[in-house]
């Protein structure tokens, strides 16, 4: 055959030449190629992702059949195939035995910047790409996810664990299925702690890729009180496009600063004729820290967050779905890419 000529060896050697966007170095030295296969024409090979949710797939897939046909000419066909392992931050299992791989903290400098929509789209969103998810709703003011995502209760109890309930593919859990009524606006730090506690260690959380957990607005107990409990592997600022967001989400990124969670980047909800445009990016640049996006207005992100229906759910379409979904992939390779850096620097 044709391709008979053509080795493994010599397909590492073509793939060397493609690089990782994110990480900055090539597939085959980072170890991210598997599974070569030649026969009958046919170069095929695996390429091990960071994340499902990888926002440069595409570019790898590219770059690697090119790779491939500029040298080898003689091949017909190439096919490039995905797997994901994300990367896990160690410090979870070793202080909680949780199943979880990555924490990531959703918070914003006030009220009213819509972060319970982008905690929930952004679980949803990484869900839609193949990962798996699960959210905490430890907004003790005003617990808005379960209502967001169309649940209203948990599952029955297993044993003396709570079973998360189980939505748009993203495993659910509140302090809204812990409380009723008015009850949140009499917590205080000591019973806000051991409410936090409980979500964490007393729920049988399936094995996750993410957990998403929305905060309250503001700085206050609930966010010391997470950041106590449980390693963060980073923390997202919310904040609108209003010259003020520069000082709000200055706030937020302080507060997660103060408490030693690396801070992934700062999105900019609510983009549009209204409110304007380039507060969130002008913070993200005064602040030193990546700005990740800007999420449009949009009136049916109001319309289905009523009806428990994640614009960024799969099957949904549309540039503010879109933009969720871009959200999710840049946040999941910042999180990568936060990990890989850790991985390297223990070396």
């Amino acid at each position: 055959m044709a391709d008979r000529n053509v080795t493994e060896k010599q397909v590492m050697e073509a793939l060397s030449t493609v690089k990782e966007p994110e990480l900055g170095r090539d597939l085959v030295s980072l170890g991210f190629v598997k599974d070569v296969a030649i026969r009958d024409g046919e170069v095929s090979f695996t390429i091990t992702l960071t994340t499902p949710a990888c926002p440069m797939k595409d570019q790898m897939r590219r770059e690697s059949e090119q790779a491939i046909r500029s040298r080898f000419p003689q091949v017909k066909e190439v096919r490039v195939g995905f797997e994901a392992r994300v990367r896990p931050d160690k410090r979870i299992q070793e202080k909680l035995s949780l199943p979880i791989k990555n924490i990531i903290a959703v918070g914003s400098g006030k009220g009213g910047v819509g972060k319970s929509t982008v905690s929930v789209n952004l679980a949803v969103g990484l869900a839609a790409e193949g990962a798996s998810v699960g959210i905490l709703d430890a907004d003790v003011y005003g617990p808005n996810v379960p209502m967001l995502m169309g649940v209203s209760e948990l599952p029955p109890p297993d044993g003396e664990k709570l079973v998360p309930a189980r939505a748009f593919g993203v495993e659910v859990v509140s302090m809204g299925f812990l409380m009723g009524g008015d009850d949140a606006l009499v917590w205080r730090g000591p019973m806000i702690h051991g409410a936090l506690k409980q979500l964490f260690s007393d729920v049988l959380w399936g094995e996750l890729d993410y957990l998403v957990v929305d905060l309250p607005p503001g700085t206050g107990d609930a966010q010391l009180s997470v950041a106590q409990l449980v390693p963060l592997t980073g923390g997202v600022v919310v904040t609108t496009p209003q010259k003020v967001a520069v000082s709000d989400a200055r706030r937020g990124v302080t507060a997660f600063r103060r408490l030693n969670v690396p801070v992934l980047g700062i999105v900019e909800n609510m983009t549009g004729e209204i409110f304007g445009a380039g507060g969130g990016k002008a913070a993200a640049a005064e602040l030193d820290v990546p700005f990740l996006g800007s999420i449009p207005l949009d009136p049916d992100v109001v319309r289905m967050g009523d009806e428990g229906r994640p614009p960024a759910a799969a099957g949904q379409h549309g540039p503010t779905a879109e933009a969720f979904r871009a959200l999710a992939r840049a946040i999941a390779a910042r999180v990568s890419v936060q990990q890989f850096e850790k991985e390297s620097a223990a070396r």
